[in-house]
This record gives structure tokens, sequence and C-alpha cells, in this order.
């Protein structure tokens, strides 16, 4: 992975009937939110929008939970991230590291931060991975009973992507 730069987003999924769990298995991931039940995958790419690591949670819990443990034991010069994760332990954290924060900041958020406006158009390209990531079905639309099928399809999901993207690249050549 080029980790020049890293990028960390998520994207909540619905779960469908079939995937709903017994009450009471809180450990699959799955949250009960306003749309019904949801799952929410929390994405780390690199700097060429390619993933690197995901954990799942569940629909209803914030973005920045689950940014710790993306980050942890990687290096990089900079984190580019929207508003979700304006968070002053996750800055804290980048500070410690040396990595620059490319996070949006929260309007109610009293002393702005250094903002790199032209660094942050980037983070388009952890866009374009999820919306292709959005194409499976099977992840658009989460069917899995458990965490484990779920990660493996994502994963499966991930290499077909990775995998055009390289076939692509070499047809341009």
């Amino acid at each position: 992975p080029d980790m020049e730069y890293a990028m960390v987003d998520a994207i909540i999924v619905k779960v469908i009937a079939t995937a709903r769990v017994q009450k009471g298995d809180e450990s699959q991931a799955i949250g009960r939110s306003k749309g019904g039940l949801t799952t929410k995958i929390l994405a780390l790419t690199d700097a060429l929008g390619d993933l690197v690591r995901f954990v799942l949670l569940p629909g209803h819990r914030f973005d920045a939970v689950g940014a710790p443990p993306l980050i942890d034991g990687l290096s990089f010069e900079a984190l580019i991230a929207d508003t979700a994760f304006d968070s002053n332990a996750i800055i804290a954290d980048l500070n410690e590291r040396g990595a620059k924060a490319v996070i949006a900041q929260h309007q109610r958020r009293a002393r702005k931060l250094p903002f790199d406006a032209e660094m942050y158009k980037w983070r388009h390209l952890i866009e374009n991975f999820f919306g292709k990531l959005r194409e499976f079905k099977r992840i658009a639309m989460r069917s899995d009973k458990t965490d484990t099928s779920f990660k493996a399809s994502i994963h499966l999901a991930a290499a077909i992507i990775n995998h055009d993207e390289s076939q692509q690249a070499l047809a341009d050549l």
C-alpha cells in the first residue's frame, strides 16, 4: 500500500431480513437505527484508494469510535477524514505520531485547526472505493448473519476492485 497518506470513512448498509440474528446477540455488528437494522463499515484506504483495513460497527455507533483500531500500528504522513472524525482524541493521536490531520472540522469546534483544503480534495478516492463496494449486492444489503462471513465478502469485493483497477491500468499502457 502507498501510505503517504491514509483516508478513513464509513458507510452504513442495511441488514436484510435473512441476516437478522437472535435478540440479545450484540456481537454481530448489527444495530437498530431510524432506518431499521444496519451495519457500519468503517474503512481505511491508502493514498491510491485501495483498502488497507476495515472494521464493522453497529449502524448506530459513532464513526470516531472505530478509528483508533484502524490507524493503530500504521505509519503515514497524513490522515484525511470528514467531520465525523473531528475528535480531540484522534487529532491528539495524530499529533503524537507526527502525522498531519486533514480533517474537516465541526462548526462547534471552538478553536479552528489548520486545514489543508487541497489535500482534502483527495478524499474522493475513498468515496470512489465505497461506490465500487456498493456495486456488490451482497455488501450493499447485508445478507450475512455473521461478521466473519460479511468480512469475507468485503475482502473478496476489495480484491476484485483492486484487480479490476490494475487490469485497467495495464490496458492503458
